[in-house]
């Protein structure tokens, strides 16, 4: 399956694609209402923010282990189990369950999540010519940004009409039905030969290997000091931004990453490695912190490093099967990213709120400095160590 098709099918890389805006909207759909989610749980408190959390502690914990799983159980089988049981925990959650039920539902979408966030760049990168690879990739990483949109503009207005229950049963409507697309559009694409998953006294130990592949963890290195930034960035900033043009700003940053990923970022990646699309993306983006250092607030700055975060994002995903030509290590290094990617989420915002804290705007901005000089400089090493391991 690893071996390039002469077509790239399309069709069937949207839909996967749509799969991923589904799973996405397992983090959002909570977002874009937890200022009210006291509606539903008035007695749960600060315990709330655990319906959030829940989700990306899965992917911190499980992330290299969904990897080896989705290459035992199978990729078709993975993508399309996990969006059944993505939908049946929405459906559920529809019925108003009590809390603590609740945040089990949550718990195991995060299992879900996972099946998906792995599953689905592997099978992409398996349906793609390998001109058509990075554009498809590229594609694959807008999905949390497209469905956050989504949400927003469509999401919103559901629960203004209907009320907040209204938009999990909508969304476990849309998971049955990408589950049942899936489901049938998939039967004829080719399967590879499924591994043995390890025994689960041995699994702690697997880690070591992947963690120590310069060709494995590099997608997710670099995606680690990506994803401290980017949330964290859409959280602490906009209090700098004038009141009149926040709202314009913070719409226009994510759309920017977006378009800079499907745009510059593909063409970039037909020319170059996406290793060093990543890194000049960091390089980019170190200069946005730089201008925003200079201008707090100025809202071109803002929206210009969103763009330049954009080559980092495209980059990554891309990087992921240009670096690891066989099923089972993308699935691993999938699980990897997967996993880095929930750290980075997790711990972005706390640090960015620490460094302002402690050292305000000049701290915040340092910090933000390091980490993109830190993800171009993590590439380095890692590069530098493929070509000496190569010699």
């Amino acid at each position: 399956m690893a071996t390039d098709p002469i077509t790239t099918r399309w069709p069937l890389i949207f839909t996967i694609w749509a799969a991923g805006l589904g799973v996405a909207a397992q983090y959002g759909k909570i977002s874009v209402i937890f200022d009210r989610m006291d509606q539903l749980y008035p007695d749960a408190g600060a315990s709330l923010s655990f319906a959030v959390s829940l989700v990306g502690s899965v992917g911190i914990l499980f992330g290299l282990v969904a990897g080896l799983f989705v290459s035992s159980f199978g990729y078709r089988r993975s993508l399309v189990g996990a969006l059944w049981v993505g939908a049946c925990m929405s459906a559920l959650q529809a019925l108003h369950l009590p809390f603590g039920l609740f945040l089990v539902s949550r718990l195991i979408e995060g299992l879900s999540h996972l099946g998906v966030v792995v599953a689905g760049p592997t099978l992409i990168a398996a349906l793609c010519s390998n001109r058509d690879r990075g554009l498809a990739m590229t594609l694959w990483s807008t999905f949390f940004g497209v469905a956050f949109t989504l949400l927003a503009w469509f999401g919103l207005p559901l629960v203004a009409r209907f009320g907040l229950l209204s938009l999990f049963a909508a969304h476990a409507l849309i998971m049955v039905g990408l589950a049942l697309w899936l489901g049938r559009a998939l039967r004829d694409v080719p399967v590879p030969p499924r591994t043995e998953f390890p025994a689960l006294r041995s699994l702690p130990g697997l880690h070591v290997p992947v963690y120590r592949s310069a060709w494995k963890v590099a997608p997710a290195a670099g995606w680690l000091f990506y994803t401290c930034c980017f949330v964290s960035i859409l959280t602490v900033i906009p209090p700098y931004i004038a009141a009149e043009q926040r709202g314009y700003v913070l719409g226009a940053m994510p759309l920017a990453s977006i378009a800079t990923s499907l745009s510059l970022g593909v063409f970039l990646l037909r020319h170059f490695a996406a290793v060093k699309v990543a890194q000049l993306g960091f390089v980019l983006s170190a200069g946005g912190v730089l201008w925003l250092w200079l201008q707090p607030g100025d809202p071109l700055a803002c929206i210009a490093l969103a763009a330049a975060m954009g080559l980092v994002q495209g980059g990554s995903f891309a990087s992921v099967p240009q670096l690891n030509l066989e099923d089972e290590d993308r699935a691993q290094a999938g699980g990897v990213l997967a996993q880095a990617g929930n750290l980075g989420n997790t711990i972005g915002t706390p640090l960015m709120v620490l460094s302002l804290g402690l050292a305000g705007f000049s701290g915040l901005m340092a910090v933000l400095l390091l980490l993109f000089l830190g993800g171009f400089l993590v590439h380095q090493v890692l590069a530098l160590k493929r070509r000496h391991l190569s010699y």
